[in-house]
């Protein structure tokens, strides 16, 4: 999920020969994803808010939460790493830190491990082993499963591979409980089936950058209509997963209203998408931003129906 707006190669300036200070620091922070770690970790606090049915104390959602950024931000730093020679020549990723010039490629390594690593000793101290156990599945899951193996292997490297992204919801319940729960394995559920067409909508029209970088995206592979086919297939079953969630909720009729609203919402465009024959990078860009505001809109949801 590589969303974050990144330093600009011209953003190279040198101040009396010398890189910018305020670029390089951008960039060392651009490395570790943080628009999708604000994500990642909005998914763990609402499971947190759930699993507790109130708002957790402090010193869990501090923990908790600044465990699971560590190894959000390893990852993203690994990927970065490991996807340096692709980002360069793809114009969506060319920019990003280490194409750029800014940041080393063994300091993003470098980085990532420590975070990583920083992640476990912090949540198994402080938190508990399960959470430690299920953030460092999260990490490797992203960082080896999908980035080394998955993405340049096939065209369900997304489908596969989104689990990594899924697994927030379960390190934020473990961190209030100690436990898992079928709940948070729904939140798993919705993440996991979301990802799909979030991330096909983004390479249907920027097709033309995955193929130059030889990544077997689906929408390369397969072509747009098998994919656009796949999407509807997929955001109907999120839309079924969420529906697993009222359980997890006091007020049940406005969550299953509510859900479903937005959830058609999302399904109703990527079946346009499907109907749309030629001239659709537009409406993959629809789909691709209102991708975005789905999950927030379905876990907030969530989180005001278990709170009332």
């Amino acid at each position: 999920m590589g969303f974050a707006k990144q330093p600009s190669v011209t953003g190279k300036s040198e101040v009396f020969g010398y890189p910018d200070v305020r670029a390089v620091a951008k960039a060392y922070i651009a490395l570790t994803k943080p628009r999708i770690m604000l994500f990642l970790l909005f998914t763990a606090y609402c499971a947190m808010v759930v699993a507790q049915a109130g708002i957790p104390d402090l010193r869990t959602t501090v923990v908790g939460l600044g465990g699971l950024a560590l190894s959000s931000g390893g990852g993203a730093a690994l990927n970065m790493w490991y996807d340096r020679d692709i980002d360069a020549v793809m114009h969506r990723t060319a920019n990003r830190p280490i194409p750029s010039g800014l940041v080393k490629p063994w300091h993003a390594l470098a980085i990532g491990v420590s975070l990583g690593a920083l992640s476990c000793v912090v949540l198994a101290l402080w938190c508990n082993l399960l959470t430690a156990s299920l953030s460092m599945a999260g990490y490797l899951y992203y960082a080896a499963i999908y980035t080394m193996w998955l993405k340049r292997k096939t065209p369900q490297n997304i489908v596969i591979g989104g689990g990594a992204g899924a697994f927030p919801p379960l390190v934020g319940w473990a961190a209030v409980t100690g436990h898992q729960s079928f709940a948070a394995w729904a939140m798993f559920a919705v993440i996991f089936l979301w990802t799909p067409a979030h991330f096909w909508a983004l390479a249907l029209y920027k097709n033309e950058d995955y193929a130059r970088a030889g990544i077997p995206m689906m929408p390369v592979v397969r072509g747009a209509r098998t994919t656009k086919r796949q999407m509807v297939i997929y955001t109907a079953l999120m839309v079924m997963a969420s529906w697993i969630l009222v359980g997890a909720v006091q007020e049940q009729v406005f969550y299953m209203i509510a859900a479903t609203a937005i959830g058609c919402v999302f399904l109703r465009l990527t079946i346009c998408l499907l109907r749309r024959q030629t001239d659709d990078e537009g409406l993959a860009k629809q789909t691709f931003f209102l991708s975005l505001m789905y999950l927030p809109a379905v876990f907030a949801v969530m989180v005001v129906c278990a709170l009332l």
